[in-house]
């Protein structure tokens, strides 16, 4: 394999589908986010994205199966918004800049393909003081504004690493709307309360409220 490579499983008769990535990064807040969304959804897999730029480890499973590092694609068919949600247990190495902007332009074209005009990302953001909060940048000052007065704080004047942003931010450059949303944690260890913080208000935007204890 010398280039990303992607498997369709099957199509997804889906119209109209919000884009939904949750990956790892700090406190593994955005995969968490993506699982709870998978499972509240009942969301089936339908695709996966193998890349060379992935860590040169293996998934080993309960029955000692080997698999690959890779990104999934699931569908979920839902009342209000059809969505496409994508998530995985790795990213390419932060020193290997091509490798993102490969792997997350594969990720763009790929939904772009599948009728997707809306793109979330799910992220943490790292802070120092013990605040709950949701923060959220935008591609445009519209959307900044919209998912501000439904509770979240604008992320200015930072940096989002990783596929976080920068699939984000090349979809902006293909003009497709979206928005990142980040959840405050305050660690690298895996933040559940922060991944069902933005899993609960994404499901709030999204028009479903989540109670908790899911």
């Amino acid at each position: 394999m010398d280039k990303p490579y992607l498997r369709e499983l099957f199509k997804p008769a889906l119209e109209n589908p919000v884009f939904v990535q949750g990956l790892p990064g700090f406190g593994n807040v955005g995969r968490i986010a993506a699982h709870l969304l998978i499972k509240f959804c009942e969301a089936k897999p339908f695709a996966e994205l193998y890349s060379p730029s992935f860590p040169d480890y293996v998934s080993v499973s309960t029955k000692g199966i080997c698999y690959l590092p890779k990104y999934e694609f699931y569908a979920a068919p839902m009342e209000n918004n059809n969505l496409v949600i994508m998530t995985g247990e790795t990213q390419p190495s932060f020193d290997d800049v091509l490798a993102h902007y490969e792997v997350c332009g594969d990720i763009v074209d790929f939904v772009e393909k599948l009728g997707c005009h809306f793109i979330i990302t799910m992220g943490g953001v790292p802070i120092t003081e013990d605040k709950n909060q949701v923060y959220v940048a935008a591609t445009s000052p519209r959307l900044a504004t919209e998912f501000m007065e439904k509770g979240a704080v604008i992320y200015s004047k930072g940096r989002i690493v990783g596929g976080t942003g920068l699939t984000l931010a090349l979809a902006k450059e293909r003009e497709l709307d979206g928005v990142c949303l980040l959840g405050s944690t305050t660690g690298f260890k895996a933040d559940r309360g922060a991944g069902f913080m933005v899993f609960k208000f994404l499901m709030k935007a999204l028009g479903k409220e989540i109670k908790e204890g899911l």
